[in-house]
């Protein structure tokens, strides 16, 4: 069911929703926390579908605020808020609130906003594009536990997580980060099967694919060993290399969905690692409310200290290559050397 209000209120909305839960049936309130997306019409169609796909496993209440700026002076100076509510099917398990605001209030977002979110329950703010600099100092961000952004959707997503990192503050997270775990997971576990130390590694990706950069940050920041950045043609993250005293481990991911896993004085294993649409993104984020000090630590890391083939100087003819550190790799190297990893999905 679908009511449209035009130049209507807070209030309005409220009580539409109400007529559209008794019109329906379904009196009852069940969801479990406040969604609220902040797009622009371009991409509010495949942002208000990836949480509708997401609710079904946590059912929301979905508010997605588009700022619609006016060219035209005269309009600038006429404040409107427009409302499509959706409740039923049309709002997959939950309910969705669409709020187009034009004029002086698209400033003040937060006061349309505030008296939508269910009682109670906690907030998350997604950004899918043009997410601010400090997503908990924005007046959408203030409102929220937990604020999604996506350095991918940026121009220039490297400058992006060094920003990021200036300004983290315990709630904030990034859906490449999201996009890694799967790798994460699967190199934790390769290291489990073994007992060996770790010389260096070499991660291999997409340039400006800052799920590439965030595991390297990982890896360097968990093993505390030289990680090297080096490039491919994609699709995504393709390949992460460990160089061991027990032999190399290589992970290869070649054609974006099935990867080879190498461990030395073992059989060659293929592995499901799919690349991931952002419905699947936002449920796993979803799923856990709290501080992400795992993704903290690996951002503040630093993208500058990453090793790259291009800051590698030509050895000299008949140089034996200078030995690397060690560090040890225990199950619990990767898992928690500054506390539990958190998700880790695939891009």
């Amino acid at each position: 069911m679908k009511i449209d209000l035009t130049d209507t209120t807070a209030s309005k909305i409220n009580k539409a929703l109400v007529k559209g839960r008794r019109a329906i049936g379904t009196p009852a309130v069940g969801m479990v926390l406040t969604l609220v997306i902040v797009t622009d019409e371009e991409n509010a169609y495949d942002a208000l579908k990836a949480a509708g796909d997401a609710s079904r496993e946590h059912p929301s209440r979905t508010l997605v605020v588009i700022k619609r700026v006016s060219r035209s002076p005269r309009d600038r100076t006429s404040s409107r808020l427009d409302a499509e509510v959706r409740v039923g099917a049309d709002a997959g398990t939950g309910e969705t609130i669409v709020l187009r605001l034009y004029g002086e209030v698209v400033d003040h977002a937060q006061s349309v906003v505030l008296p939508l979110l269910l009682p109670d329950a906690p907030v998350v703010v997604w950004w899918p594009v043009n997410a601010p600099l400090d997503p908990a100092n924005d007046p959408l961000g203030a409102l929220a536990q937990r604020r999604v952004t996506d350095t991918y959707a940026c121009e220039q997503p490297v400058r992006e997580l060094e920003a990021r990192a200036g300004a983290y503050t315990p709630g904030d997270t990034d859906l490449s980060w999201t996009r890694i775990t799967p790798w994460r997971s699967m190199l934790a576990a390769a290291l489990d099967q073994v007992v060996c130390q770790v010389k260096a590694v070499e991660v291999e990706g997409e340039e400006f694919n800052p799920s590439c950069e965030l595991l390297a940050m990982w890896l360097a920041d968990r093993l505390d060993v030289p990680v090297k950045r080096s490039l491919s043609s994609g699709p995504g993250l393709t390949a992460v290399r460990m160089a061991t005293d027990c032999g190399p481990i290589v992970l290869d991911r070649a054609d974006g969905s099935l990867a080879t896993l190498s461990i030395q004085g073992q059989p060659d294993r293929a592995v499901a690692l799919k690349r991931r649409d952002t419905a699947e993104l936002i449920a796993e984020e979803l799923r856990r409310l709290d501080p992400d000090d795992t993704y903290a630590s690996a951002l503040r890391y630093g993208v500058s200290r990453l090793k790259t083939a291009a800051d590698e100087p030509e050895p000299e003819p008949g140089s034996a290559p200078e030995p690397k550190p060690a560090v040890e790799a225990s199950p619990a190297a990767l898992a928690a050397k500054k506390g539990p990893a958190k998700k880790a999905a695939a891009q």
